[in-house]
């Protein structure tokens, strides 16, 4: 889910980020394979592509599933945050190599098919098997795609345009989805755009703009990191931002979920339990799970920028973080039907319970780290060919 620019010098952080919310992410969807008693009640909108209804308020939410289902809010805003960094880097990489706008923007809207293909060739069969019927699931990979190709033209625009537009649609984005897409009425154009919904067969978990917003705050980043570059100033001063980022960021979210109204999108506490507080809507992302999960986001980035700071060698290169950051869609074509395997040879597809979920998941990243690390050094060896596309 990452292409970094050749002859810049790369932030491993960014790896290493991107690597644990690869092992994150496994949790979730082990889960989703082994976890009887599985909690993803995360919108007041019925999330169908998932087979899961809308929340009820009042409805029990069991601590240890609760959390086991929360930790992983952390991956697909990361996923989009870091795409825009990458996309922002490798861009001005391809610049600086001499390429044309044009063919930059080729790459930009082929990626962007290719992932959209995949979600719908590769990813949607498990949903399908599940249905009984094919079910074209749009999920993260949608969303990275569509936004991919909307960032040929948008990256045209001053980056302080986008990071403006950005911060904008989850302050008033609110107001936008309740009144183009309440729950119970989204259209098909709404779902593809604004709120998950049902369009013929396609079930739309991801709508491409709240996280096409989250990708042009990566952009913004990223071109951040590529002017601190040019100006030959210390990266430290990355990690001072990505630490004030994240402290302000969950200052909203401490604002906005206590006082339990508009920025929610509906997804009210129900009291002042802790699960309570940290129940919010990914689906979509509401101004409250946007602040949190960038919020988070932005201090463990900036952890791991002063802790690479701090390294007096070259950061190891087999590091599991760093291999599977560096191979994040690949790790992520394979984990699904490795998931499902294991579930099915042990008898344990939707019988298990967390201990599973967890051994599946610790299991899955340990067996595909292998295959990882050696796709990255192809990659590494033949970085023009098709592998800049996975």
């Amino acid at each position: 889910m990452s292409e970094e620019s050749r002859g810049a010098s790369r932030l491993v952080a960014i790896d290493w980020l991107r690597g644990f919310v690869m092992m994150v992410m496994a949790v979730d969807h082990a889960s989703v394979m082994f976890n009887s008693g599985r909690l993803a009640v995360d919108s007041m909108y019925p999330v169908d592509g998932f087979f899961v209804p809308g929340w009820t308020p009042g409805t029990d939410l069991p601590t240890a599933q609760f959390f086991t289902r929360w930790i992983t809010h952390l991956c697909a805003p990361t996923f989009l945050f870091l795409s825009g960094t990458s996309l922002a880097l490798s861009t001005a990489g391809r610049v600086a190599r001499g390429q044309a706008a044009s063919a930059i923007d080729r790459h930009l809207v082929t990626r962007g098919v290719i992932l959209i293909a995949l979600e719908a060739v590769w990813l949607s069969v498990g949903p399908s098997l599940g249905a009984g019927r094919y079910i074209l699931v749009l999920q993260v990979l949608y969303a990275i795609g569509l936004s991919l190709i909307a960032m040929a033209l948008l990256r045209r625009l001053p980056t302080t345009w986008l990071f403006a537009f950005a911060l904008a649609w989850f302050v008033v984005g609110e107001v936008v989805t309740q009144a183009l897409a309440p729950v119970g009425d989204v259209g098909a154009f709404d779902a593809f755009v604004f709120a998950p919904g049902s369009v013929g067969i396609a079930e739309v978990g991801y709508p491409m703009l709240p996280w096409l917003a989250m990708m042009m705050l990566g952009w913004a980043f990223g071109d951040f990191l590529l002017k601190l570059r040019a100006q030959n100033r210390p990266m430290n001063v990355a990690t001072q931002r990505c630490a004030l980022a994240g402290v302000a960021s969950l200052a909203v979210f401490a604002v906005v979920r206590g006082a339990n109204a508009y920025g929610n999108l509906g997804l009210l506490r129900d009291d002042g339990s802790l699960v309570q507080w940290l129940h919010v809507s990914k689906y979509p992302p509401s101004l409250a799970f946007a602040s949190l999960e960038l919020g988070l986001m932005a201090l463990a980035l900036a952890g791991l920028l002063w802790f690479e700071s701090q390294l007096d060698r070259e950061p190891r290169p087999r590091n599991p973080f760093r291999v599977l950051g560096q191979t994040a869609l690949f790790f992520y074509l394979l984990h699904f039907p490795l998931l499902m395997v294991l579930a099915v040879a042990t008898g344990l597809l939707g019988e298990g319970g967390l201990v599973e979920t967890w051994l599946a998941a610790a299991a899955a990243c340990l067996l595909l780290y292998p295959a990882c690390l050696a796709y990255g050094r192809y990659k590494a060896a033949h970085p023009g060919g098709w592998t800049q596309y996975i």
